[in-house]
């Protein structure tokens, strides 16, 4: 059994605006230049009619990762992410799929971006699995607050991004 990831976030501005925000090719150029660390890139990018899917790669230098971490895992990680959104209605449903070479495991999530009220509603709902024996769980914990941590300052960036351009 994984870690569970639970995040939320509420911007400012029209679905159409916060979508361009969050996953926008200009956007997510700036975003990765700005938090993804070393060797960060934009692998993949399609948009096609409602539909929008890109790659990320982030990097993470060894001697920032915890000591448990690095004892399993010798030199950098590279963490390469996947998201696809489709517009349904006044709404947009997508998944996340997140690997990280060299650890036998995986990241997935389902995304939610919705107008609820007067905000935009930008919801994050996964699950970390490491299948490591008897560290996986630990972890697990550690890349799932890890996960929300990076979730909070992209939604950080974001309403920044958005108050630059209002």
């Amino acid at each position: 059994m994984g870690s569970r990831i639970e995040h939320r976030g509420e911007f400012d501005g029209s679905l159409a605006d916060v979508f361009a925000a969050v996953a926008g090719e200009e956007a997510l150029r700036a975003r990765l230049e700005a938090l993804g660390g070393d060797d960060a890139k934009l692998l993949a990018y399609t948009a096609e009619g409602d539909s929008v899917r890109y790659e990320l790669q982030h990097g993470i230098k060894a001697a920032k990762l915890p000591q448990a971490v690095r004892a399993l895992h010798k030199g950098d990680i590279i963490v390469n992410r996947a998201q696809t959104w489709k517009r349904s209605g006044d709404e947009y449903t997508g998944r996340s799929d997140v690997s990280v070479g060299g650890v036998p495991g995986e990241i997935g999530a389902s995304t939610y971006l919705a107008l609820k009220e007067s905000k935009v509603l930008l919801r994050t709902t996964g699950e970390v699995v490491v299948r490591i024996p008897l560290f996986g769980g630990r972890i697990e914990e550690f890349v799932s607050e890890q996960v929300v941590n990076l979730l909070r300052h992209e939604d950080e960036f974001t309403a920044q991004w958005l108050a630059e351009r209002a």
